[in-house]
């Protein structure tokens, strides 16, 4: 009798194995509430405030003084890594990272200049060459492009952002990650955006995976030139696919006829960011702007799109234009320039939260299929088929996500387990929806996601 009941166990426990192996990963990481929520807005204000104390940060400026010039902010960026280093058991490696722009380079660099960012690296337990990155510049100017002279605090623009990642490396090394994260200050924006080049050339050198790059500018100011104050809402910005594809006639060919206009990485990497926002934030609404950045412009991301990494850019919803690149006066009534009282801390403690969400999400996550693959016939049906990630971090399993091709976000996803590197849709017209596939590690945390780059090869199962 023993017997006969032991073998139904066996079969029950068996089942009960198998059915939880198949289960979905958790639908949060609790973690990122907290994480959310941990910036300072006192410990920005300090930050932001030293930096704007430098008088001028322009890439031209003073780099032997103590106390004034870019030479003295970048080495008190470096010293603050350093700090955080320490208080983490030397979790960063901080060094400088530089390049000579040329004479004749620049109108704006007139003659030659050693560009220098700073970067934090906080290397991941499983994947180190695995990085996601947030920056932010160091440097700032007046109303004349060439004035490195004259007082030019660069509150909002951008000690906010600069402020932002040191913050952020605070709170994110209290954590261990899988995969690596990069806490970057970046220089010669003004000038032509050379930081970034120089940093994404550097990567490419180094073969970095460089998962995404979170371009924070000016995310501290709350009442717009329009007359709105608004604490409540911040824009991403992200460009539809890589510069380098847009005259590749194969890729070009796919997307007019099988779609992905909208669904390139760096857009992938601002719906992940909607997401995350969405999901551990309170009272906080991203805009997505399916631009590279404002009408006309481009920021310190655009380098990084250029050399085939994702990249976007965070940043508050209301400008005030009086307070950027203007020489300190008043005028007809107005203030201008880039002042410490136009800096609203708690909203740039928000955002900086956006940014620490996002950075832990991606770092804990495994990274995303390199291949996603599609096939659809005249049925109600669609299938797709990816490559495993190569990577230490376990993965859970694979989401495979879609929407209509008139909705902005993913709105549904199934899960796949990690044995399974295909998955069928049945009694879905493949013509009206878009998808995709992503990784998910045993924590929930998701990579982003992937839209299918080709097609199943015919004949293949």
């Amino acid at each position: 009798m023993r017997q006969s009941y032991f073998l139904p166990l066996l079969l029950i426990s068996f089942v009960c194995t198998s059915v939880r192996a198949q289960m979905a990963p958790p639908a949060e990481d609790a973690r990122l509430y907290d994480i959310a929520n941990a910036p300072s807005a006192d410990r920005l204000e300090a930050d932001i405030t030293k930096l704007a104390n430098f008088g001028t940060r322009h890439t031209l400026s003073d780099t032997t003084s103590d106390v004034r010039g870019i030479g003295a902010a970048r080495r008190w960026i470096f010293s603050e890594f350093e700090k955080i280093s320490k208080a983490c058991g030397g979790c960063l490696e901080v060094f400088y990272q530089r390049n000579l722009v040329p004479e004749g380079e620049s109108r704006r660099i007139p003659t030659a200049t050693w560009v220098v960012n700073v970067v934090a690296i906080q290397r991941g337990t499983a994947d180190p060459n695995r990085l996601v990155m947030m920056s932010g510049d160091i440097d700032s100017r007046i109303s004349d492009p060439v004035n490195f002279t004259d007082d030019s605090p660069g509150a909002n623009d951008n000690a906010s952002g600069m402020a932002g990642v040191i913050e952020a490396a605070r709170v994110l090394t209290k954590y261990k990650f899988p995969g690596s994260i990069a806490y970057v200050g970046l220089s010669g924006e003004e000038q032509g955006l050379f930081g970034g080049k120089g940093l994404a050339a550097y990567a490419l050198e180094k073969e970095w995976e460089l998962l995404g790059v979170l371009n924070n500018d000016m995310i501290g100011n709350i009442t717009g030139i329009d007359g709105v104050t608004d604490n409540t809402s911040f824009r991403i910005f992200s460009e539809p696919y890589y510069p380098k594809s847009a005259n590749d006639e194969r890729e070009n060919t796919y997307r007019r006829f099988f779609g992905g206009e909208v669904d390139g990485p760096s857009r992938q990497l601002a719906r992940y960011i909607h997401r995350v926002t969405t999901q551990y934030t309170t009272n906080l609404n991203p805009m997505m702007i399916y631009r590279l950045d404002r009408f006309g412009r481009g920021g310190h991301h655009r380098p990084f799109n250029d050399a085939g990494f994702p990249g976007i850019r965070i940043m508050e919803t209301h400008e005030n234009y009086t307070q950027q690149h203007q020489d300190i006066r008043t005028e007809d009534g107005i203030e201008y320039g880039d002042k410490l009282e136009h800096v609203n801390f708690p909203y740039a403690a928000k955002l900086t939260g956006v940014n620490a969400i996002t950075l832990a999400g991606l770092a804990a996550a495994p990274p995303p299929p390199p291949l996603v693959m599609i096939g659809g016939t005249v049925e109600p049906s669609a299938r797709l088929r990816w490559e495993k990630p190569v990577t230490k971090t376990e993965i859970a399993g694979y989401y495979v996500h879609y929407r209509l091709t008139t909705e902005a976000q993913w709105t549904h996803k199934r899960f796949v387990p990690a044995d399974k590197l295909d998955y069928t849709f049945t009694n879905i017209v493949v013509d009206n929806y878009f998808f995709g596939v992503s990784a998910v590690g045993k924590d929930g945390n998701e990579s982003v996601v992937v839209f299918p780059s080709t097609l199943i090869p015919r004949g293949t199962r």
